[in-house]
C-alpha cells in the first residue's frame, strides 16, 4: 500500500513494539506508540519460550532481533513424586526445540530496535478508540483527542480497542490460576548437584489437579530459574468468576497469607522434595499469582481499527505461543500492508491471516489446560507410552505447541 499514513499503536509492550516497527518497515509516514505505564517495563522478570522454527521465521521478517539474549532448551521431562528419588521419577521425556527468554530483556531488545522515527509516549492512558469516518479517533485520559489513519490495539487482555472492535468479547476465567516466580539459578544448583542436569530441559512436575513447568532463562545479572505452577486457588480466596468484574493479576509480593500458605502446602504435599525446595527459594517480591483466562474474537479488524497480541486473542499459557503469536501478528500486519492497495485491503489481508490462527490457538490451549489442570490423569500410574498417547490426544491433530508456522497459505503471503 502506497501513500504512507499515520498509525497509533495502543500499548507499548512486546506486541506494541513489534507492530510499531512493522508499520515503519511497511512504509507508514507517522507511527506513535501510546503506553499507559510510566514505570520500567523491563523490570518484569517473567520467563517465556519461543519455538526454534518460529524464532527463525520471525528473525527472517525482522520481528525478532537475533541479539536478544536467549537460553537453548532441547527436551521436556515429565516428573512425578516418588519417595525413592528426591528429584522425582521421570515418566516421559520428549524433544523440546525452544529458546527461553526473560520478558524484560526481550522487551528491551524490541524497544531498542525500534526505528528512531517512532514516537514512544509513556504515561499516555487511552480511554477509548472509535471509528470516525475514514479515521481512527483516539481519546486520552488527559481529555485530548488524536486522529490517525489506523489504530492498532496492542493493549493486552483488557484492551480498550477491543471494546469497539468486538464489544461482546470478554476474557473468560478458566477456573484456575498460575503461581509464577523466578530465582537465581545458582541457588537451585547449590541445593543438590546430584539432582541437576536439567540446564537444557523444561521439567514439568505433575500432580493431581495441576502441573508446574520449571526452566532456565537468561537474566539481567546472570541465569535464573523460571517456574509456572497451575492449580485451582483455595476455595473462596479469590473472586474471579464474576462476569461483571474485570480480570485481575496479583502483583509480585502481594499474594496474601492464604494464597502463600496454600502454595507452601501444595509444594510439601505433591512435589518431589528437590523441586519443592527449588521453588521455595523464590523471594516474595519475585512471586505472584496470575488468573488464567482465555478469549477469542469473531474478528480482528473493524474499519480503521485492528487488534494484535492478547488484544485479539487471549491464549492460556500451556501452548507456549504468546510471545511468538504477538510477533507473528506484527509480521502478518507488515505483509498485509505491503500487499494491499487500500486500508480496506490491509484489514482484509490481516484478518484472513491471523483471525483463524488465533482461534485455533485458543482451542488448543483449552484442551491442554483441561488435560494438565482441570482433568489431570493418574500421572503416577502412567508409563512412557501412556503419557505419549495422552499427549497426542490433547494435541488433537496439531503438530505440536509453540504456535503455527507462517508458511504461505491460500492468497496470503508472508514475505
Amino acid at each position: 500500500m502506497r501513500g504512507g499514513g499515520s498509525v497509533a499503536v495502543i500499548g507499548g509492550s512486546i506486541a506494541g513494539c513489534a507492530f510499531a516497527a512493522a508499520a515503519v518497515r511497511a512504509g507508514a509516514r507517522e507511527v506513535v506508540v501510546l503506553e499507559r505505564t510510566l514505570g520500567r517495563l523491563q523490570d518484569r522478570g517473567l520467563g517465556l519460550c519461543v519455538h526454534d522454527e518460529r524464532a527463525a521465521e520471525l528473525s527472517a521478517t525482522g520481528a525478532l532481533p537475533a541479539e536478544i539474549p536467549a537460553h537453548r532448551l532441547v527436551r521436556r521431562r515429565w516428573v512425578v513424586r516418588d519417595g525413592a528419588d528426591a528429584g522425582g521419577r521421570v515418566i516421559w521425556e520428549q524433544p523440546f526445540p525452544f529458546h527461553s527468554y526473560h520478558w524484560g530483556l526481550l522487551w528491551r531488545g524490541l524497544r531498542d530496535g525500534m526505528p528512531a522515527s517512532v514516537a514512544y509516549r509513556q504515561g499516555e492512558a487511552v480511554t477509548a478508540v472509535v471509528r470516525s469516518g475514514d479515521r481512527a479517533e483516539v481519546r486520552l485520559d488527559s481529555g485530548a483527542v488524536e486522529r490517525y489513519d489506523l489504530a492498532v490495539g496492542a493493549d493486552g487482555y483488557r484492551s480498550v480497542v477491543r471494546r469497539t472492535v468486538c464489544p461482546a468479547s470478554r476474557p473468560r476465567y478458566a477456573g484456575y490460576v498460575c503461581w509464577r516466580g523466578n530465582l537465581d539459578a545458582r541457588g537451585a544448583a547449590a541445593l543438590d548437584p546430584s539432582a541437576g542436569g536439567w540446564d537444557d530441559a523444561v521439567t514439568t512436575v505433575c500432580f493431581p489437579g495441576g502441573s508446574c513447568v520449571v526452566y532456565r532463562i537468561p537474566g539481567p545479572d546472570g541465569p535464573r530459574v523460571n517456574w509456572v505452577l497451575y492449580a485451582a486457588p483455595p476455595r473462596g480466596a479469590l473472586r474471579l468468576d464474576d462476569p461483571a468484574s474485570d480480570p485481575t493479576s496479583f502483583p509480585a509480593g502481594r499474594l496474601g497469607p492464604e494464597m502463600a500458605v496454600h502454595l507452601a502446602a501444595l509444594l510439601a504435599r505433591e512435589f518431589p522434595p528437590y523441586w519443592a525446595a527449588v521453588l521455595s527459594l523464590t523471594k516474595p517480591q519475585d512471586t505472584f499469582v496470575q488468573p488464567i483466562y482465555d478469549l477469542e474474537t469473531p474478528r480482528t479488524t473493524s474499519g480503521r481499527l485492528l487488534l494484535g497480541g492478547d488484544a485479539a486473542t487471549v491464549v492460556r499459557p500451556h501452548n507456549t505461543s504468546g510471545a511468538a503469536k504477538a510477533l507473528q501478528d506484527a509480521s502478518a500486519f507488515e505483509s498485509a500492508w505491503r500487499g494491499a492497495g487500500s486500508w480496506e485491503g490491509l484489514s482484509q489481508g490481516y484478518e484472513e491471516a491471523r483471525g483463524p490462527a488465533g482461534r485455533e490457538l485458543v482451542a488448543l490451549a483449552r484442551r491442554l489446560g483441561r488435560a494438565q489442570v482441570e482433568r489431570t490423569p493418574a500421572w503416577a500410574e502412567m508409563d512412557e507410552r501412556d503419557v505419549e498417547s495422552w499427549w497426542r490426544e490433547q494435541l488433537g491433530g496439531a503438530p505440536g505447541i509453540g504456535g503455527q508456522s507462517m508458511e504461505p497459505t491460500g492468497g496470503n503471503s508472508f514475505e
